[in-house]
């Protein structure tokens, strides 16, 4: 399994993450945006997702909520462009703290051999609201979202 690589600077409102996946592309790219995958893998092990809205077009927006049993956590955004294969440029925001919206661009690349690089990266409006994500445990489902993502691309 291959490892993901959170970075997020002190002092910077910014936070990058790669991953690298045993798939081709088109199939990465796919499980990203289709919205019949995106349950399966999206979101920490243990909660529920309800997918209320996902149009990953340029344009296009989504909306869905995790569930446990401690509770609901919603989010929502607009897919500003997206690139079959190569590029997904997406609003990202968190009901649980209204009007932090940041900017995420994630880019698909080609490592040959069926071998796919995303990497992401998110910009927030200000430092304090990266770091209230970083704070409110987004490491821990991430990691856990590319590791389902893993599984879903070994079907």
């Amino acid at each position: 399994m291959n490892e993901t690589t959170i970075v997020a600077q002190p002092g910077t409102p910014f936070i990058e993450v790669v991953r690298e996946f045993e798939a081709p592309r088109e199939r990465v790219f796919r499980a990203w945006t289709d919205p019949d995958l995106v349950p399966q893998w999206l979101g920490p092990r243990g909660m529920t997702m309800k997918l209320f809205e996902f149009d990953a077009t340029t344009g296009g927006s989504y909306r869905y909520i995790h569930a446990d049993d401690h509770g609901e956590y919603g989010f929502r955004g607009v897919f500003h462009s997206v690139v079959p294969d190569e590029l997904v440029i997406q609003t990202f925001e968190y009901d649980g703290a209204p009007h932090q919206v940041s900017l995420e661009t994630m880019t698909f690349e080609d490592q040959g051999d069926g071998r796919t690089r995303v990497h992401s990266r998110s910009v927030y409006p200000t430092v304090e609201s990266r770091d209230a994500m970083v704070a409110a445990g987004m490491e821990h489902g991430l990691r856990e979202s590319m590791e389902r993502l893993d599984e879903v691309l070994a079907r």
